[in-house]
Order: structure tokens, then C-alpha cells, then sequence
């Protein structure tokens, strides 16, 4: 089932989101239903949070970008209660995108390399290291966990010039192909 992906404004963007465990109810349907909503709005990630709930899940399938980074060909990964415990390498800027901040790229710098702990889908323990392409989705996906959009990480003045769009949208001005919930725009009864 596709899910509507929360626009920038909602609070839920910006909670640390709590740990689940292997009793959160119909786990596997819910990672579905993530996969399912990436897809049609066309992302390579999608966390828990941008569909609403504030736990820490997300969900990755970076093979678009294979032809850039071959260690990315069937990279589809589901990361539970994750953790990274090491950054390093140089940093670098790329241009981003995120599905709940439509129409607005821009250029992050992140770390080239982390080590990430986290459960799988069968609540399995995996501690990786990865580096390139794959460490920066998974750094943006974590950051929706942790409470942090791609905006957090611009300088005061180039968030300061997106002021009017992101305002935008949050207000629901905005044209997307996927289904999403806008916090500013108020339910007509």
C-alpha cells in the first residue's frame, strides 16, 4: 500500500525516533509498504518518519545509482534501531533530495565513510562499514531517525534563501506524484 510521505513542517521530522522491537505490530507488511511508497515517488530511501511514525526504521534500494557505484548494484537493504558508531574519511558535497522536501536539491557535505550498527528484518545484528554513495543514503536516511532534514546541514544563509519554498511547502504549494500530508494546510470539512 502506498503511504502518504509527511511534508517539511511536521513535527514528527524533527523527533528522535524511538527503538521498536520484534513485537511492533505487522512489522514486515509496514517494510512492504515503505518499499512500495519509495518506489512510486521514485526514492532511493524512505525512514519511518516521513510516512509518520516516529521509530527508528528505515528502508534503502540505492541500485539506481549503480552505474555511479558498482558496490550499490541490488542494494536494498531495511535498517532497524541503527546506530552509527564511526565516521570518518574526508567530506564531501553531493546534491541531495528528499522525498518529504520536493523540488529542492541541494548540496551536503557528509563524511565518505561510517560504520553503522543496526537489526535487519529478521531482527538480526549486522555492525558494516561502508564508504561513497552507499554511506551518504544511509547517512540521510539516518538523519531522519535522528531528527535532522538535509536543511539542517546548509549554512544559515542558504537555509534563509529557502525560507519562502519550504514554507511552501508546508503549506501544500507544491506539485508532486506521490501522495503526501502537508502540516499547514488545514482539513476542509
Amino acid at each position: 500500500m502506498k503511504l502518504p510521505i509527511v511534508a517539511y513542517g511536521d513535527p514528527v521530522l524533527k523527533k528522535v525516533a524511538a527503538e521498536i522491537g520484534p513485537d511492533y505490530p505487522e512489522i514486515n507488511a509496514l517494510i512492504d509498504d515503505m518499499f512500495e511508497t519509495m518506489y512510486h515517488a521514485q526514492g532511493v530511501g524512505l525512514a519511518a518518519p516521513q510516512i509518520g511514525l516516529s521509530i527508528r526504521l528505515f528502508v534503502i534500494d540505492a541500485s539506481p545509482f549503480e552505474e555511479d557505484d558498482a558496490q550499490l548494484k541490488d542494494f536494498k537493504k531495511v535498517f532497524i534501531n541503527a546506530v552509527i558508531t564511526e565516521e570518518n574519511g574526508e567530506k564531501w558535497a553531493f546534491n541531495e533530495g528528499c522525498l518529504s522536501i520536493p523540488d529542492i536539491r541541494e548540496d551536503v557535505s557528509r563524511s565518505e565513510k561510517l560504520t553503522i550498527k543496526y537489526q535487519d528484518e529478521n531482527w538480526t545484528w549486522h555492525e558494516e562499514s561502508y564508504h561513497g554513495l552507499a554511506a551518504r543514503v544511509i547517512q540521510h536516511e539516518y538523519d531522519h531517525i535522528e531528527g535532522k532534514l538535509l536543511t539542517d546541514r546548509l549554512s544559515p544563509l542558504r537555509k534563509a534563501m529557502l525560507k519562502n519554498r519550504l514554507e511552501a511547502i508546508s503549506k501544500g504549494l507544491v506539485k508532486v506524484d506521490y501522495k503526501m500530508k502537508f502540516p499547514a494546510q488545514r482539513k476542509k470539512r
